[in-house]
Formats: C-alpha cells, sequence, structure tokens
C-alpha cells in the first residue's frame, strides 16, 4: 500500500477525488500482490497488445428482488398473491415481463429470463450470488473465494496497472449488501480492488508529491538511494530494465480514466440515468446507475470482474411503490449497459448478471410487503456468448415453488465460469491444506444457454 501525496483536485465520479484514489489504490492493488511487477510486465510485454478478454458484471440487488413483480407475472393467481403489476410483451414473442421494465422488454432478444432459481441459503448476502457458496462453508479454512478472485488466481491481471478484479459497492450500514465477492481461503492477495476502501494500511513516500511521480526518473533516482543504504551487498545493482519499469505503474492513468464518467458523452450518460433520488436506502446501497457505466469502462480497461450493489429490496412494506422506483432506474440502467457493451463489440466476451439473495413471499403482507422466501428466486443474465432470448424456468399458479426447470444458484455460477473460459467440471484450487478444491459443487453449466 502506498499513499502519495498530491494536490487535491477535482472529484471524479461517486465523489473519489484523484489523491483519495491514489492513496487508497497506490502500488499494492489486491489481485496483484501475490506476482512480482516485473514479472506482470514481462507477461505484458509477451502478450499481444489490445487482446480482448472474458470479463463478468455481477450486480447484486441486495434484500431480495420480488420474482413475481419482475420476470414472471402471476396473472392467474388472486389478487393479494399477483400483486399491482400488469405483464407486458417483450421483443420475443411468448415471453412476458413485469410492466416496470419495458426498455429489459424492447430488448428481451439479448436477455435470459431465469424464473426458477433455488438453493439459496436465505441470509441477507450478496456472497451466494458472487460464489455460489453460502457464506459458512469451508470456513475453517477461510471460506470460499468468489468469482473475481478466482479469475485473480487462475489468469492474474489483464495488464499491471488494472487489476483483474473490482468492487464498485458502496458501503451499506448492513455490510453484507456491500460484500465485494471476497477471496476467502484464497487470501487477501486475491482481494477485489475497492477504489474507495478503508482501514488499509498506508506506506507513505515522504516528499513525494504527485508532481514528481511525473518525473519517472526522479522517482526511481530518490528509490535507489533508499535501496542502496538497505543494501549494503549490492544485490540490487542487477535489477534489470523490468524492475525499474514496475515503478511506472506508479503514473498509470488507466484505472484512474476508467472510473471517470465525466470522459463520457453526455448523451451516453443520460442513456444510463443517474438513479436519483435514492429512495428506499435505509441500511442498503444506492441505485447508483452510474456505476454500470464505469462497470463497461473498467472492463473495456482490462477488468476481469466487476461487483456491485444496486439497490435495497427488502421490501417488507411498500413493496410496489419499492419496485416502481428500483425497478424503473435498474430497467434504464441495465438496458444501456447491454446495449453500450453490444455497440462496442463487448458483449460476447462480457457475461452480466443481475439478481439478489432470494426471492419474496407469494403473499402480500398487511403492510403491502413481500417478506423472504429463500424457496425460489430469479435472475437476469446477458451477453457471454449465451443463447439469449429464453425465459428458463416457471414457478406455481401462485408463485410458491419451482414447478419447471429448478436452476440452481450454483448452475449460474457455472454458467458464468463457463462463459469466462474456465471449465467448472475440471478446474480446482488448491486450498490451504494443499487439497485441490472446485470451484463449485453443481458443475453443470445451464444447458439451454451454452
Amino acid at each position: 500500500m502506498l499513499t502519495i501525496l498530491g494536490p487535491r483536485q477535482k472529484s471524479y465520479c461517486d465523489g473519489i477525488s484523484r489523491r483519495g484514489f491514489l492513496k487508497v489504490g497506490g502500488f499494492s492493488m489486491a489481485g496483484t500482490a501475490s506476482l512480482g511487477l516485473p514479472d506482470l510486465l514481462r507477461a505484458e510485454a509477451a502478450s499481444p497488445a489490445g487482446g480482448r478478454h472474458k470479463a463478468v458484471i455481477n450486480i447484486f440487488l441486495g434484500g431480495g428482488p420480488p420474482h413475481q413483480d419482475m420476470w414472471e407475472i402471476k396473472t392467474d393467481a388472486p389478487q393479494e398473491i399477483r400483486g399491482d403489476f400488469d405483464p407486458i410483451a417483450t421483443s420475443v414473442p411468448g415471453i412476458q415481463i413485469g410492466e416496470c421494465f419495458p426498455n429489459i422488454a424492447a430488448a428481451a432478444e439479448k436477455f435470459v429470463f431465469i424464473r426458477s432459481i433455488v438453493g439459496c441459503a436465505g441470509g441477507h448476502d450478496a456472497f451466494q450470488c458472487f460464489s455460489g457458496w453460502d457464506r459458512r462453508n469451508s470456513t475453517s479454512i477461510g471460506g470460499r473465494p468468489a468469482i473475481g478472485p478466482v479469475m485473480s488466481k487462475l489468469f492474474g491481471p489483464t495488464q499491471p496497472s488494472v487489476p483483474p478484479a473490482i468492487a464498485l459497492a458502496d458501503k451499506t450500514k448492513h455490510a453484507p449488501w456491500s460484500e465485494p465477492g471476497g477471496p476467502g481461503f484464497l487470501g487477501a492477495a486475491y482481494a477485489p480492488f475497492k477504489p474507495d476502501s478503508d482501514g488499509m494500511t498506508n506506506l507513505k513516500l515522504n516528499g513525494v508529491t504527485l508532481d514528481r511521480l511525473q518525473d519517472r526518473q526522479s522517482l526511481l533516482s530518490g528509490l535507489d538511494q533508499l535501496k542502496r543504504k538497505a543494501d549494503s551487498g549490492g544485490l540490487l545493482k542487477g535489477m534489470d530494465a523490468f524492475n525499474q519499469a514496475a515503478f511506472g505503474v506508479l503514473t498509470s492513468n488507466k484505472l484512474l480514466d476508467a472510473l471517470d464518467v465525466s470522459k463520457e458523452d453526455p448523451e451516453l450518460v443520460a442513456r444510463y440515468g443517474d438513479g436519483k433520488p435514492y429512495q428506499y436506502q435505509y441500511d442498503g446501497a444506492p441505485t447508483v446507475n452510474s456505476h454500470m457505466l464505469v462497470a463497461r469502462r473498467l472492463v473495456e480497461a482490462g477488468v476481469r470482474s466487476v461487483t456491485m450493489s444496486y439497490g435495497r429490496w427488502d421490501s417488507h412494506s411498500k413493496n410496489f411503490d419499492l419496485v416502481r422506483d428500483h425497478g424503473g432506474k435498474l430497467d434504464l440502467g441495465v438496458a444501456a449497459l447491454i446495449q453500450d457493451l453490444d455497440d462496442r463489440g463487448m458483449l460476447e466476451d462480457t457475461t452480466v448478471a443481475v439478481w439478489g439473495e432470494f426471492g419474496r413471499t407469494p403473499r402480500v403482507n398487511p403492510n403491502s410487503g413481500r417478506d423472504h422466501w429463500p424457496r425460489v428466486s430469479c435472475c437476469l443474465l446477458a451477453g457471454g456468448g449465451m443463447r439469449t432470448g429464453q425465459a428458463i424456468g416457471a414457478t406455481n399458479r401462485l408463485g410458491e415453488y419451482a414447478l419447471d426447470r429448478p436452476v440452481h444458484m450454483q448452475e449460474v455460477i457455472a454458467t458464468i465460469y463457463h462463459n469466462l473460459g474456465i471449465d467448472p467440471g475440471t478446474t480446482t484450487i488448491s486450498d490451504p491444506t494443499g487439497r485441490p478444491q472446485y470451484l463449485i459443487e453443481n458443475r453443470i453449466p445451464i444447458r439451454e444457454i451454452v
């Protein structure tokens, strides 16, 4: 960790200042810490420039989105179960979704609507959506790693100045709703990078300002003097050009640029919407639509995995007001993201998942809310080379359980791994005891879409 002292400048998206970012991000990025920077630079030098890479954008709907108010309106159910919303037609004949999602409906050929997700652990936690595992699994060895850390372990960064996994989730009062997708037994070296995280240990290079960082030779000279004092044996004299170039990472603006949505066409920014005013947030995440645009920019810059938490869907009261608010904003942002990825030729290589930790009760309670319902949930998928334009699975007439084609949460994760070029059926990673561990238990991707 490195703190670079520099003058305060204008804030970037979501209030992240250039100085503040460098203080957090600096020299030691999670996910690259297990490799030396010279090694990373050698790898980059040996790789073709501008190569495409596979990526995932995982959008967590913290609190449990109501499946029967989104992708499968229960028109045949009694009013106390059916709720307030009508179905609308989509661009795919025979598929209807909730009226709050007209933009997604218009582009339904690019989506997969899964209406029968099972296997939810039942806790208010993003971890299962980012890893496939109940957080309590394998705690004795550090817990299971999420997708981003697994990609960091297996592939490393696409280039040394950009971490392979980044978590955009704003800090929430209920901490598990801003879960970044942790490294589990892989250890902190593979944790996703947080652009605005707290509590990191700082190592100051006293007297080194941001202006001085622009002069790489000056910086190297100052560091060499420090190293010579610490290395009387002269072992550092053999440092090659890659070691020297490693310090050039400090002056890279690539990650900062990706986080700065002011560089985008204002018309495109407007297409995503801003998600404001933030409503029904309480102890959860705000509806920050710009995070979806930032996610696209990060993937374009070389990031392999982006996680975020969008809204607070724990609708024990005023469920239908919440869905109108959150759903309309989500509809705008997700539709814009998918079209943006498609326009840039990135959709085939980028998997987008939109889902929550469980569903909501079929019966509406006296407060016009729906309560927790781990028995069945839903998921929206797009991109990744999948066969889209499908609705998979169905619940019974009352939306109580998966009647047709139950899809386990781990099948979704297996599909994401498949799309990323990782075979979930054969790939293992050794845990701290040296024992090889499969990435998930249900290792067969969703057959209808891969």
